[in-house]
């Protein structure tokens, strides 16, 4: 089946997923885009709903896919349907399962999801009170958008606090949270109304720095599969977890249809959700898609189109894949931007720009590589071999995405 696809987005998420999906055949375009998408025509200057739908019939496209989540939330979803445009990816109404931690937290009550023990504090002179009836580690949350760096998990209590007086001085209300503990997991699921389609579970690494260290960012690496996790494992995440999820809103009349992502922490009583995105997450999705063996853009059209449960089993390559970024310097508090890049062939792009006919720096997060493998390690060589090549003054990753794994060191009960 060949289809015209148009892909929302400009960071390395959408990079991955236009690779993926520019199959013989396919046409794929991009709106911003970013310079390193070669198998895609970008237009950067469209952003708009009404600039995007136009640029739907200029171009006959089939499917929209929507990478980030801020056009989600503000219902760009919404606004192409009623174009009659196909599109994968939330409404407005469904999308506030990431776009406010709040609703989210009442949809999982309502669904029996277990989850943290939470109180939200919108005034300030609350922020003591509140903390109080919390023991550290503290989690404290910006309830909106943040990009991934909403996030404060410390033992100090004062740095807790100062967390919180700071989204509330940005205008946004506090989700104070009981720490979940055990390890993190990343499940991507295709989702249309009571349709569930789990893809391969992954690991993020959210710290800066190597062995967890450093603050919180958007994600230094990923790796996919999970070794220490079985597909019955998975299972009880989406039977536990993402159908009850998904079985609420379409019952409460927030019908989802595109990817859930369910952010999970796998302690002695099972998975607990850390939290939920209404999108592709990143840097995962590099990893995921790099494994991914059926034909994607069938998929995603037939989550859009509520035909999902009409689709065959996925299939998957075999082996594992791990994603490596490489940021600029001073990220994730103050990323310095213009610095000269080498090396980046094959790379997928995410903060980058061509000044003078040189790819420099843009952003926070640069590129991401993937490697893949037979074994974890050998995806993890592959990754860091390609890494070698790319020269970047200031550029920083972390060397140890995937190691725990590799070396057996997680598991869950």
């Amino acid at each position: 089946m060949r289809m015209r696809i148009l892909v929302i987005g400009s960071g390395a998420r959408e990079h991955a997923l236009v690779n993926a999906l520019a199959t013989p055949g396919n046409e794929v375009f991009a709106a911003p885009g970013n310079v390193g998408m070669e198998k895609a025509t970008c237009f950067p200057s469209i952003h708009t709903t009404e600039q995007i739908a136009d640029l739907c019939r200029q171009e006959v496209v089939d499917l929209v896919v929507v990478g980030p989540e801020v056009p989600l939330v503000e219902g760009l979803a919404d606004g192409l349907r009623a174009e009659g445009i196909d599109v994968f990816g939330p409404s407005k109404r469904a999308a506030r399962i990431e776009g406010s931690k709040a609703f989210a937290k009442d949809v999982m009550a309502k669904a029996g999801v277990k989850t943290a023990r939470a109180e939200q504090i919108t005034d300030a002179a609350d922020i003591d009170t509140v903390l109080s009836l919390f023991e550290a580690p503290y989690v404290v949350k910006d309830d909106g958008l943040a990009a991934g760096k909403g996030v404060v998990v410390t033992e100090d209590l004062e740095a807790a606090k100062a967390h919180a007086r700071d989204v509330i001085e940005a205008g946004n209300p506090v989700l104070v949270e009981s720490f979940l503990d055990g390890p993190e997991i990343s499940l991507f699921c295709l989702v249309a109304g009571e349709t569930v389609v789990p893809l391969l579970p992954a690991q993020d690494h959210k710290r800066v720095g190597d062995n967890d260290e450093g603050p919180n960012t958007g994600g230094m690496g990923a790796y996919s599969p999970l070794p220490w996790l079985s597909d019955a494992q998975v299972n009880r995440i989406v039977d536990e977890v993402v159908r009850p999820v998904a079985k609420q809103l379409d019952k409460q009349g927030d019908t989802y249809n595109g990817l859930l992502y369910a952010g999970l922490a796998w302690g002695q009583d099972g998975p607990a959700v850390v939290e939920f995105n209404c999108r592709f997450g990143d840097p995962e999705t590099q990893a995921v898609l790099a494994l991914f063996g059926s034909n994607l853009s069938e998929y995603l059209l037939a989550t859009a189109t509520n035909q999902l449960v009409d689709m065959p089993p996925i299939t998957w390559k075999p082996g594992y894949a791990v994603t490596v970024v490489l940021a600029a310097e001073g990220y994730p508090a103050h990323p310095v931007k213009g610095d000269t890049i080498s090396g980046a062939e094959g790379a997928l792009h995410a903060g980058t720009a061509l000044q003078d006919g040189e790819l420099v720096s843009a952003g926070g997060r640069v590129l991401s590589v993937v490697g893949t493998g037979e074994t974890l390690e050998e995806a993890r060589d592959a990754a860091y071999e390609k890494m070698s090549h790319i020269s970047m003054r200031g550029g920083h990753y972390r060397t140890d995405i995937g190691k725990k794994a590799a070396e057996g060191k997680l598991s869950v009960q």
